[in-house]
């Protein structure tokens, strides 16, 4: 016979599922929703209910939409939508893995100087040619000579602590700096120059499907590399030695979780720019939602992320008759927001 106690802890755990199921629905809807609000904003507005009608018309009998707006959701707006909500998602999936190895709040993708290398990668290609894949393959490969650069100049005595982990990001981080700028001195100021620093800014304004689907099956890989290895995150979050005892090989699966956070930064990299502060904050905010656990955390992180992106893009192409690059607001609204959020854990510490 079930006792009081069998119960009510039968019943707490239901209600725990119940929760739980909720706050996923909840945050799959908010996701749904920003990108679809996000397709009907422009100078050519649609209502949310015209947007459903124009992305369910090759599988539901609707009435047939207005050419004009099949076109402008279908042709101009769905694609880079799709960029910005892939591209969010991984940056902050990223982001989210590396606070954990590293085990410090203060870590984003930007840390371990990849970035920078993407950018300068970029940059270069720009100074060179146009073309697209010149530009993306560019941006990977210097993205991935800038974590060979930390791997040797963290490495010592066959060990990479943390700690020389984070200063040779920075390191590199500052030296593929220098080399973008010295990229930007000497760009024709009237051609590349203005092509170049408008890319390092951040935008989405030149999306394509040939870019959605290229970054989309690197970051589909990777995140889902990153996925697979959550369970391993949070046994590196407690500490080198703690994970040696648990049995986990810390060496080989920190770099595991570095090449692939390098792949994903890299590739979002080629495709927007540097967009800063996204995979910084965004981490912190899905923390305050489902915890420190990285089995709920990264898949979180990617789908505010996605959210959390499109929403400003959408600013930018919406606010001003101009559009305004990413990486200004990312910093305008993440900088604020992060300094809030550090408020709010300093009592409670950060877990």
């Amino acid at each position: 016979m079930p006792t009081d106690t069998s119960i009510a802890g039968h019943s707490s755990g239901r209600g725990a599922g119940r929760n739980r199921a909720a706050l996923w629905t909840g945050l799959a809807v908010l996701t749904a929703a920003v990108a679809i609000v996000s397709l009907g904003l422009g100078r050519y507005p649609l209502g949310p209910l015209e947007v459903l009608a124009v992305l369910g018309l090759p599988v539901l009998p609707t009435m047939p939409p207005e050419p004009v707006a099949e076109a402008v959701v279908w042709q101009v707006r769905l694609p880079r939508i799709a960029l910005a909500m892939v591209v969010g998602a991984g940056l902050s999936a990223s982001g989210a893995a590396l606070q954990g190895i590293f085990r410090n709040p203060l870590v984003g993708p930007q840390i371990i100087g990849v970035s920078a290398g993407a950018a300068f990668g970029g940059a270069l290609a720009l100074l060179a040619t146009s073309s697209l894949v010149v530009l993306m393959s560019n941006a990977f490969i210097f993205g991935l000579i800038a974590l060979l650069g930390v791997f040797f100049i963290a490495r010592t005595d066959g060990r990479t602590p943390v700690l020389m982990l984070v200063l040779a990001g920075v390191v590199v981080g500052a030296f593929f700096d220098a080399l973008v700028s010295f990229v930007t001195y000497i760009a024709d100021p009237d051609d590349t120059l203005p092509a170049i620093v408008y890319w390092l800014m951040g935008s989405f304004a030149s999306a394509s499907y040939t870019k959605l689907w290229l970054v989309a099956g690197i970051v589909g890989v990777f995140g889902g590399l990153l996925h697979l290895m959550r369970f391993r995150i949070n046994i590196l979050s407690l500490g080198d030695e703690e994970a040696n005892a648990l049995g986990i090989s810390v060496e080989p699966t920190r770099w595991a979780i570095l090449i692939a956070v390098t792949a994903i930064t890299a590739a979002t990299v080629a495709v927007s720019g540097i967009v800063g502060w996204v995979g910084l904050v965004v981490p912190h905010i899905a923390r305050m939602l489902v915890g420190p656990d990285h089995r709920d955390l990264i898949p979180a992180s990617a789908l505010i992320g996605a959210a959390f992106m499109t929403t400003i893009d959408s600013l930018a192409r919406t606010m001003t008759i101009a559009e305004i690059p990413i990486g200004i607001l990312t910093a305008i609204v993440g900088a604020p927001v992060f300094a809030i959020l550090l408020r709010r854990t300093k009592a409670g510490g950060w877990s």
